[in-house]
């Protein structure tokens, strides 16, 4: 039976596009109330009807003040907090700049902490909610020439921990979401990172249990499990969504 969300008041960061906006309307389609966020002026094309866009940058503290602000001024509550908002550098750390740092961490980690930081005392006046970060399966195995972004998505990992035992007596869950290769405009990024991209693409498809790549709704799917009261004893978890990729050794099974 599918869940039911009419009534709660969900924010999605990252919303425009790729797993985020699969995200954004799975809620809006469960019936929930939903703001989602980004650094531009939002989609091109409409959003659903129970949608609302707000520009915002999750690395700055103003920001991210003031859309937890008007989300209480409009709501009076938050049930869930998606945090997706997230951006991508393919370099080394020998290659990588101080503008690379701030850039990249102040998005993908102290934009979830700013965001947690915000709504935590707002979810817990309303008897609490869930709390889904989007890790990843690169914050457990490093992918090659992407440093920062590896250690952004491990702090992600540890801060999920860290939030699901403080703030659970407040009836806050928070759990985290670890996607592996979700076919989105930052996986083609990754790809054409590669010496071959199509070669990359192809082995990589190859690795896949379920012999396909994932696709956003997979991971919105998660969420909203995550998010409903099936998963009502589940917090502190990285949960890996990848298609059996890290399931396997890392022999290409279709060599043999």
């Amino acid at each position: 039976m599918s869940e039911d969300f009419s009534g709660k008041v969900a924010i999605v960061t990252g919303g425009s596009r790729g797993i985020g906006r699969g995200i954004v309307a799975a809620f809006a389609q469960a019936g929930a109330q939903v703001v989602t966020c980004g650094r531009g002026s939002g989609p091109g094309d409409a959003l659903l009807e129970n949608v609302r866009w707000r520009t915002a940058d999750v690395s700055q503290e103003a920001d991210v003040a003031d859309l937890v602000a008007r989300v209480k001024a409009d709501f009076g509550r938050a049930d869930i907090l998606v945090n997706n908002a997230g951006v991508q550098s393919e370099k080394t750390v020998t290659d990588s700049s101080d503008d690379d740092w701030d850039t990249l961490m102040g998005v993908n980690a102290k934009g979830v902490f700013l965001m947690c930081r915000q709504v935590i005392p707002l979810m817990a006046s309303g008897g609490g909610g869930a709390i889904i970060n989007i890790g990843s399966i690169s914050g457990f195995h490093a992918d090659p020439g992407m440093a920062l972004y590896n250690a952004s998505k491990g702090f992600v990992h540890a801060l999920t921990r860290s939030i699901a035992v403080d703030h659970g007596p407040q009836g806050i869950r928070c759990n985290a979401i670890c996607p592996g290769w979700i076919m989105t405009e930052m996986a083609d990024q990754a790809f054409a990172y590669a010496d071959n991209p199509a070669a990359a693409e192809k082995d990589a498809l190859a690795r896949h249990a379920v012999g396909r790549m994932g696709k956003p709704q997979d991971i919105a799917a998660a969420a909203l499990w995550l998010a409903s009261d099936q998963a009502g004893f589940v917090t502190g978890q990285t949960h890996v969504v990848d298609g059996g990729l890290t399931a396997a050794s890392p022999v290409n099974p279709a060599l043999f």
